[in-house]
């Protein structure tokens, strides 16, 4: 009997590269969250309209809104517990998760001497609640620290040495990322951070090209970054995506988000298969389905009714997930 296409999407092991953990709060673990550290908790219908956004300046308020409802490391282990069982239940196998560490060190009010102290806390509960996950659910997570670029590169820097301090003692720390709004600041002011994270062995994610030109995303190349999220203006720029078929550079694209924020028209008008058919090494990815209404595994349902892509396209898809994955080559070849 051939499976549903949401039940052979479920059925489909997959990697998901690009993944915020506190875009993962929806409505439902707000108010769980809400009832944690409000003295008048949210009712799940003001909970929703915390949602209600129509541009980007609109998404980023609301996610500083749910940040500061995790307001420590329990809030934090739950978060995590939810995220991999939605993971889980997505068919999802591996995740690389970013974890805004920025935005942990500005709602705690932490300088340069208590980071350190906020940080292990934290990392504690998550990781907690990552290892039970993988023995509930066996979904293995990687951590990326990640850092709004809006913030400048004091803060940036703070959590790179903060992550590298600590890297040992968490393994499942592999590297950073740059998010936030890239009409801020691009890549250029974090270039020898880049160097830097690289020499030690850090993995180098990026966020390029979701609402700036593609000369964006050629400087996020520039800097040593070794795989790029939503790269939606790559399209407009022949020798960039010359450039990125070449070298294989994994990207991590994130349709959902894009049209919820305005930067596609539509699924249907994303980009997805052009940069697929061209031979870019793509990942289906998005970013924060709490925010989104969108789990990794829908984008694979609408991948093929949207822009038909078939099983084995959608396989093909799922491969490029642990190819581009910073998995060893041992654990990349179990799937």
């Amino acid at each position: 009997m051939t499976l549903n296409i949401q039940d052979f999407v479920r059925a489909l092991p997959k990697a998901e590269l690009h993944l915020h953990l506190e875009g993962t709060v929806n409505a439902t673990t707000l108010v769980e969250l809400s009832r944690r550290v409000d003295p008048k908790p949210m009712t799940l219908e003001e909970a929703e309209a915390v949602y209600d956004y129509t541009d980007f300046t609109g998404f980023i308020n609301a996610f500083h809104i749910v940040a500061k409802k995790m307001a420590g490391p329990g809030e934090y282990e739950l978060v995590t517990t939810r995220m991999i069982e939605q993971l889980a239940a997505a068919g999802v196998v591996h995740a690389e998760v970013y974890l805004s560490v920025g935005e942990l060190f500005r709602a705690r009010k932490t300088t340069r001497e208590t980071d350190g102290e906020v940080f292990l806390n934290t990392m504690e509960a998550i990781e907690r609640a990552r290892i039970q996950g993988e023995q509930d659910h066996g979904v293995s997570i990687y951590w990326l620290m990640d850092s709004s670029r809006q913030e400048g590169l004091q803060e940036a820097e703070r959590v790179f040495h903060t992550s590298e301090k600590f890297r040992t003692r968490y393994p499942s720390i592999i590297g950073l990322g740059l998010g936030g709004d890239e009409r801020v600041h691009a890549s250029e002011p974090f270039r020898a951070l880049y160097a830097e994270a690289g020499k030690l062995g850090m993995r180098l994610t990026n966020h390029a090209g979701e609402n700036t030109p593609a000369s964006f995303i050629w400087e996020a190349l520039s800097i040593g970054s070794e795989r790029l999220g939503h790269v939606c203006s790559a399209i407009d720029d022949p020798a960039l995506l010359e450039e990125l078929a070449r070298r294989q550079i994994p990207v991590e694209l994130n349709p959902t988000s894009n049209v919820r924020l305005g930067n596609c028209a539509s699924f249907k008008d994303h980009p997805l298969r052009k940069l697929f058919d061209m031979g870019i090494l793509v990942t289906l990815n998005s970013d924060d389905p709490g925010f989104f209404g969108s789990s990794v595994a829908n984008e694979y349902c609408l991948a093929h009714t949207e822009q038909h892509f078939t099983r084995d396209e959608l396989k093909k898809l799922a491969c490029n997930s642990f190819i581009g994955s910073f998995l060893s080559s041992d654990a990349k070849a179990k799937w």
